[in-house]
């Protein structure tokens, strides 16, 4: 299996567009959150349908179908609302019809957990056996912590590719995985950070989502 592995893109196009250029020719993975935080939500839905990235449902852009910000804080509701009142029908429906679970193979891929698709973060060291073994895939695929890692286990792996939109490791580099066999390279890229966030401020989004993008937290 070959793939390009990507996750948490949150509407941050040239983000996606630096990491497009960068990876390999080959099937692109996104492990959810194709929107939220970020001020390019329609640009990114459109460039994840024209490549045909396969992509699961991310608990942000489950929230946009919704409208329930129930469990989120009042920065990541108010770009929850934002991106609501932007985008048109057709992005809504390309949303809707994500489901919470994708898999290929040996592999599988949820934004959470097997357990939780949407909402349960898992860390490295945090129960990865039974993790993968819910899963029942050799190669379980997650995202929503924005924070990259890959460890090999008894009875097979677990990726997390990091993220392409908003990564927070320390690091403001766009992140993302390549896969090829049982061989996984992760790998970052830059991106015009001042660009996205001077679009973040232009829009009226929360000033605290362009400032954490130049140091990744």
């Amino acid at each position: 299996m070959h793939l390009c592995i990507i996750s948490d893109v949150h509407a941050n196009l040239p983000a996606l567009e630096a990491v497009l250029d960068e990876a390999p020719r080959v099937q692109l993975l996104h492990a959810g959150d194709v929107v939220g935080y970020n001020p390019y939500p329609a640009e990114v839905i459109e460039l994840m349908r024209e490549k045909r990235i396969l992509s699961v449902l991310g608990n942000h852009d489950y929230a946009v179908l919704t409208g329930d910000v129930s469990a989120f804080n009042p920065v990541a509701a108010r770009a929850i609302a934002w991106t609501r009142s932007v985008l048109e029908r057709e992005h809504l429906e390309y949303l809707s019809q994500l489901e919470l679970e994708l898999r290929m193979n040996s592999l599988c891929c949820v934004h959470g957990s097997p357990g939780d698709a949407l909402w349960e973060y898992v860390h490295p060291g945090e129960g990865l056996e039974l993790h993968l073994r819910n899963a029942g895939a050799e190669m379980l695929v997650l995202g929503h912590t924005h924070v990259p890692f890959y460890r090999k286990l008894g009875s097979g792996a677990v990726l997390n590719p990091g993220s392409v939109g908003q990564p927070r490791d320390g690091s403001p580099l766009a992140s993302f995985a390549v896969l090829r066999g049982e061989e996984v390279e992760m790998l970052r890229v830059e991106y015009p950070v001042h660009r996205v966030a001077k679009e973040i401020l232009r829009a009226g989004l929360p000033a605290v989502l362009a400032q954490r993008l130049y140091s990744g937290w």
